[in-house]
């Protein structure tokens, strides 16, 4: 978060464990940089924009004029204001009550929903439980879950320190998560190749992450560049499977080390 502008709070509630209350807001801790392509004719290469229409009197509708609704099963839609939703009866939209603690490794990955949030003291008399919060969670290597309702979701959450400051991070619920099947296939590896695997890894722990950046952009660039000029442009090599897998990865080793 940038110390030049303060950051806007996306929820202000109270994040409860056993009788402590710790009145808490929570800040975007994360930002998108993707690229948008937009929608055109074909045709004749003109901008396709996007109306609000009603389907009952074919009316165009501008933003102000559009509300929401929750639709019954016979297809009529009961109108709901902000004003309604700020009374929905759920504790959780000013409370992330702590349901439990458990060991931060134990929090199944694919359970993260891609949401996180810096999570902030709200008020002098917060920094003390905040400060304590951190440090027993640093301590101990675990993680609080709670749920809470950020905007128009109530989500499990993942609280845990990150970088001397608490982090949230949404959880999916245990259904929303598929159960993989029999992806995985049954075919044995030899102990020599589980070896070479270990000592490619080895080789190559590490990774500078703030030397990564996203290239997609960079390409399309290119592609756009050479659509404008007529130029060409080459498909970068797919890497195919080639020789058996022993081989391979003695090879990987061997150029592994050699770029060291």
């Amino acid at each position: 978060m940038s110390s030049s502008s303060p950051p806007r709070a996306v929820w202000t509630g109270a994040l409860t464990f056993g009788l402590v209350v710790l009145p808490v807001r929570l800040y975007s801790a994360t930002e998108e940089h993707a690229v948008r392509l937009r929608e055109m004719h074909k045709g004749d290469g003109g901008r396709v924009r996007h109306r609000r229409v009603c389907e009952r009197d074919g009316q165009e509708l501008g933003l102000e004029d559009v509300g929401r609704g929750y639709e019954l099963p016979d297809g009529r839609l009961v109108p709901l204001t902000d004003e309604d939703l700020d009374h929905l009866p759920l504790p959780t939209r000013h409370t992330a009550q702590v349901l439990g603690f458990v060991p931060l490794a134990d929090v199944d990955p694919i359970s993260y929903s891609g949401k996180s949030y810096y999570v902030g003291p709200a008020g002098n008399a917060a920094e003390r439980p905040y400060t304590l919060l951190a440090a027993a969670l640093a301590r101990s290597g675990a993680a609080a879950i709670c749920r809470v309702a950020i905007r128009t979701r109530e989500r499990l959450a993942a609280v845990h320190p990150h970088q001397g400051t608490l982090l949230l991070q949404s959880l999916l619920w245990p259904d929303e998560v598929r159960d993989p099947g029999d992806l995985a296939p049954s075919t044995p590896v030899t102990e020599r190749e589980l070896e070479l695997a270990e000592l490619l890894m080895r080789e190559l722990a590490g990774v500078e992450a703030a030397e990564l950046r996203d290239r997609y952009r960079e390409a399309l660039e290119q592609l756009v560049d050479a659509k404008i000029t007529g130029g060409q442009i080459e498909a970068p090599p797919q890497p195919e499977p080639a020789g058996d897998l022993l081989t391979m990865l003695e090879a990987s080793v061997r150029a592994a080390r050699a770029d060291r």
